[in-house]
């Protein structure tokens, strides 16, 4: 394996061309993945319906194809999933990816074709280690094995042909032969559903491998380092995985998990972010000093954006790359090779650069606080946490939040539930500061804030640990990419979780 990784790195480094080929064109690159995508699709039943032979501009691909949500595509899923082919994708769907989604009581099954592995999942990650290369031309990462802590691998038969799992799942059963070479845990591990058995198990065999990366979810990545530090009695992760250099996360903003990451760990390591969902590979980080993910333009996917105040409308504005801007929260509207039209992704994002094109993810179109007006979104109180864990020393692992409504007594308020690691030696110092770093990070928040007419201080609870655990492992979402919400516009979430503090 030692004599892999500087091959490995020459093939990294030739392929940079092709990266900054559609970095140079990406609006360009845009609309031709779009006239790819709608002459493969032209003669599915789909693309009949809506006259994709004819459609020559993204205008016109615009003014015949409405956006969908899940629910709109379902039937046509549906029947793709009982074997019917050449429905909304050409080629054929035997694959299907299970996304529960952050909140949904529900699951959504996204088609995957042979090219969306290939030309979408595949070659984006073959560009986040080209990415990753260029910038450390002289890492060892392939010299080791990389953990990956993903969520269920089970795969599910529907019949003969058609099968569905989670991505990683789906992901693992189609990888390469050395795919399997370079990663950890072994196949059995990775299969298994129980969480908590899992992570006993991932920390018992993976102490004795020689780690170089990790990828996962921060959550379930502190709970297994805590572990393999019990079992080692070594004083930190560097002493047990010595060459580790790289941690892969996306999903959670990760600036509350960083200090615990980095003491944890216990020596300097690199961190990239990514963002690819079940739908598609969006964006990875192209550079450890630049903010921002650079969106892959070249990749099976056309991206449309939507402005968050357009959601809810009958017919949503949506722009191209060239009229997008910094700093302005968009939902994302995809098109892909697997088959999904105009399909709303439920994310919101924000560009960070317009040259070359980066975003960060923001949070989601129903993840949000706009209960008087004041339009608080995650990215606001992700940086407002990480703004009062800095002034008052505390460490959170994870928090949620919901409005509190007028009462005849009372104004409104933010209730929050959070979980800290560390809790602050004064807790009202932390509130003062979250609410101040709040109204600095949002105008909207601050306005409704001022002489506390509109809203009062943020109510705010310290949970035990392991309440939102609980939570999740009672709606049986317990590991993975599943998430506690961290806002909601209606009380639901928080008085469940509430409940079980009792």
């Amino acid at each position: 394996m030692k004599l892999l990784s500087p091959a490995i790195s020459q093939l990294a480094r030739m392929r940079l061309w092709r990266i900054e080929a559609w970095m140079q064109h990406p609006v360009a690159s845009q609309r031709e993945v779009l006239q790819d995508l709608v002459t493969s699709a032209q003669y599915t039943e789909f693309g009949r319906k809506h006259n994709f032979s004819s459609l020559f501009s993204t205008h016109e691909f615009k003014q015949a194809v409405p956006i969908h949500e899940y629910e709109d595509l379902k039937p046509y899923i549906q029947r793709m999933m009982e074997g019917e082919q050449n429905v909304l994708w050409n080629t054929p769907i035997y694959w299907f990816a299970k996304s529960s989604g952050t909140t949904s009581e529900k699951s959504k099954f996204i088609p995957v074709s042979e090219e969306s592995l290939e030309d979408c999942h595949y070659k984006a990650a073959k560009d986040v280690l080209t990415l990753y290369y260029n910038f450390n031309p002289d890492s060892d990462l392939l010299t080791g094995k990389g953990l990956v802590i993903g969520g269920s691998h089970t795969i599910h038969q529907l019949n003969n042909e058609i099968h569905y799992g989670d991505l990683s799942a789906v992901l693992l059963q189609n990888s390469p032969m050395w795919g399997h070479w370079i990663r950890t845990p072994e196949l059995g591990i990775a299969l298994m559903d129980e969480w908590e058995t899992k992570i006993e198990k991932l920390a018992e065999t993976t102490i004795k491998e020689n780690v170089t990366s990790i990828s996962g979810v921060p959550t379930w990545t502190i709970v297994l380092f805590r572990r393999i530090l019990e079992i080692t009695g070594k004083k930190n992760i560097g002493e047990v995985w010595p060459n580790l250099e790289l941690y892969i996360h996306g999903g959670v903003s990760f600036s509350p998990y960083k200090d615990q990451f980095q003491h944890l760990i216990g020596k300097k390591i690199h961190y990239l972010e990514m963002y690819n969902a079940s739908e598609g590979f969006f964006s990875a980080q192209d550079s450890p000093t630049e903010e921002g993910m650079l969106l892959f333009v070249d990749h099976g996917i056309f991206m449309e954006f939507m402005p968050a105040e357009e959601y809810g409308k009958t017919n949503p504005l949506t722009v191209g790359l060239n009229k997008v801007e910094v700093g302005k929260n968009y939902a994302m509207v995809i098109s892909t090779n697997g088959g999904l039209w105009r399909y709303m992704l439920g994310d919101t994002v924000q560009f960070t650069s317009l040259n070359p094109f980066r975003i960060k993810v923001s949070g989601r179109l129903k993840h949000y606080i706009n209960a008087f007006g004041e339009e608080v979104i995650v990215d606001n109180t992700d940086k407002a946490i990480a703004t009062a864990c800095f002034k008052t020393g505390a460490v959170v692992n994870d928090y949620t939040a919901a409005p509190v409504y007028f009462s005849e007594s009372s104004n409104g308020a933010h209730e929050w539930l959070i979980e800290f690691e560390k809790e602050p030696d004064n807790l009202d110092l932390f509130v003062t500061e979250l609410d101040k770093a709040l109204q600095n990070t949002n105008s909207d928040y601050e306005a409704k804030r001022y002489k506390d007419i509109a809203l009062r201080s943020p109510i705010v609870h310290a949970t035990p640990k392991g309440l939102f655990s609980n939570w999740l492992k009672s709606k049986g979402k317990l590991g993975g990419q599943h998430k506690v919400p961290r806002l909601s516009n209606e009380r639901k979430y928080l008085e469940e979780i509430l409940a079980l503090r009792f």
